[in-house]
């Protein structure tokens, strides 16, 4: 399949920050322990090994746990495997996140668990001795309903509107037939329509919940390739996170640990992702997910009246873990004490927030994960790709911006030069000799020499930009033909991974999107990919 390369830094969509992190910047080395290759793994498989992190009793209940929750889905025989083998000791996973995204939500939710069930094969051709399991982590404890509650349909937003509160997880699908109305009608007919429509059916209308809903439809996309879905949002699983939990409480550990992290960050001049709260956890029960606050010696949790003294906390702790919700912060803290992982796959805003909290890790005696960044993906037909070739187009001038897209465009297609650099470049070469005359001559009239060349090279810009404008004029059809095929692969100007849902590409491409993207996406290259289908 063709098949092409761009680095993240010449997209001009990653920021710095992850841009200096994939080239192992030294400033950033203090912020993690591995940095994701195929040998360093080596490296993360004894430290996982050696740490007190995921006893044989931890992962007895991580599996048991895990086989209440496949129970009552349709599972294959590859994912029933890696469930048992998470109870061996040279068993490892590999782990992705994400939110409960209305029908996946962007794109992205593709390539996150690709990466994932990619590095896993990858890894067991360079270390057989062990076993590595791809791990769907459900952000099902999440309350941002707002981020989740929708999918982009060809230029549509297709929503479900509720009022429910608290962690999305817990949400009834009551109300989720009238957006089966609504995409019943958008999907249109045929094979690969009535797949999705079977999907979002079984999933949203015969669960009860959303967290139901979500993996049984991530099982069904990723199952027979061996992805273990995990809710963490049960009471077996926080029972294990109890002591880093009461740290958290007590101690105040994360909030001065990434606190100086943050210092650092700021120091070298990166943007922070996310700001610690003084307990990074939320109380959760009936619909409730708020803040845990202390003042004194009392514990409390906003918007309400519940409150306690430390050792009634403790005692509440112990009795109903499953209360006691992470935030941000101590998510990932959480992950990796249940789970025997070695690496966590994210965006590059993940990838940020996760590099502020080694210290937390340090400071709780948690071994810290390598940090992979997710593959990315621009998925293009056969047809759209001959027509870029037809047009000239290269792969790099689609991640220009509009203005710079069509400029390069209309001067690469026009019959004149419009380009007056080097006129720019004479003129400027004029007015030196020119300053060197005043020099000799008369100071003073140094800045009427300096007027006149701001003058000069102003007025060639401004015949510059007249000349493109006029060409654009003439050249009006071409250059639409070009900025509506970049606008099929970049919708409202942004990554399609960002905006499109896998519904537009698998009416086109059926079950071959995702085995073709098992084929291409290459997790540890580093490069941002360009698929042709």
């Amino acid at each position: 399949m063709p098949t092409d390369f761009i680095p993240y830094r010449e997209t001009n969509y990653f920021s710095d920050f992850i841009c200096d992190y994939l080239d192992e910047k030294p400033d950033l080395k203090a912020l993690y322990h591995n940095f994701p290759t195929l040998k360093n793994f080596e490296k993360q498989i004894e430290a996982k090994r050696q740490s007190k992190d995921v006893s044989e009793s931890s992962r007895a209940v991580l599996v048991n746990v895990l086989k209440q929750q496949y129970n009552a889905l349709e599972t294959s025989e590859l994912t029933l495997k890696n469930i048992e083998d998470l109870q061996l000791n040279n068993t490892y996973s590999i782990t992705t996140g994400h939110q409960l995204n209305l029908f996946t939500g962007p794109l992205y939710f593709l390539h996150k668990i690709i990466s994932t069930i990619n590095l896993t094969k990858q890894l067991k051709e360079a270390y057989p001795d062990c076993n590595f399991v791809p791990i769907y982590w459900m952000a099902s404890e999440d309350h941002d309903f707002d981020e989740i509650n929708y999918f982009n349909f060809k230029g549509k937003k297709i929503q479900w509107n509720s009022d429910q509160s608290g962690a999305v997880g817990h949400f009834s699908t009551k109300g989720l037939d009238k957006v089966f109305d609504v995409i019943s009608a958008e999907f249109g007919q045929g094979k690969y329509a009535d797949q999705l429509k079977v999907w979002f059916k079984e999933a949203y209308l015969n669960h009860n919940t959303l967290a139901e809903a979500t993996h049984y439809l991530a099982n069904a996309l990723f199952g027979k390739y061996g992805l273990v879905i995990l809710d963490a949002d049960h009471s077996a699983l926080k029972q294990l996170f109890i002591p880093q939990m009461k740290v958290e409480l007590l101690e105040k550990t994360a909030y001065e640990q990434v606190s100086k992290t943050n210092k650092t960050l700021e120091d070298l001049n990166l943007k922070i992702q996310v700001n610690p709260r003084e307990i990074n956890l939320f109380y959760m029960y009936n619909g409730l997910r708020e803040r845990i606050v202390v003042l004194g010696d009392t514990y409390s949790v906003l918007e309400t009246n519940l409150s306690w003294n430390k050792d009634e906390l403790l005692k509440h702790l112990q009795e109903y873990p499953e209360r006691f919700s992470p935030n941000v912060i101590m998510r990932p803290l959480y992950q990796e004490v249940i789970l025997p992982n070695l690496c966590y796959i994210g965006g590059g805003g993940e990838m940020i927030y996760w590099l502020q909290l080694k210290s937390n890790f340090e400071a709780q005696g948690v071994t810290f994960p390598m940090l992979l960044l997710r593959n990315s993906a621009l998925i293009k037909t056969k047809k759209q790709s001959e027509k870029l070739k037809k047009l000239n187009i290269s792969i790099g001038d689609l991640f220009l911006d509009r203005n710079s897209f069509i400029n390069k465009k209309v001067r690469r297609i026009s019959n004149i030069d419009i380009d007056f650099s080097e006129q720019m470049k004479f003129l400027e070469k004029q007015f030196q000799n020119l300053h060197q005359l005043a020099e000799q001559t008369d100071k003073s009239f140094l800045g009427a020499v300096k007027s006149q060349e701001v003058k000069q090279i102003k007025g060639l810009k401004h015949l510059e930009k007249r000349l493109l404008k006029a060409q654009k004029r003439k050249l009006k059809d071409e250059i639409e033909r070009c900025t509506d095929l970049q606008e099929q692969l970049f919708p409202n100007h942004s990554l399609q991974e960002r905006n499109t849902n896998f519904s537009e590409l698998y009416l086109e491409f059926g079950d071959d999107l995702i085995e073709n993207l098992i084929t291409t996406l290459e997790p540890l290259k580093h490069q941002f990919t360009i698929v042709t289908m």
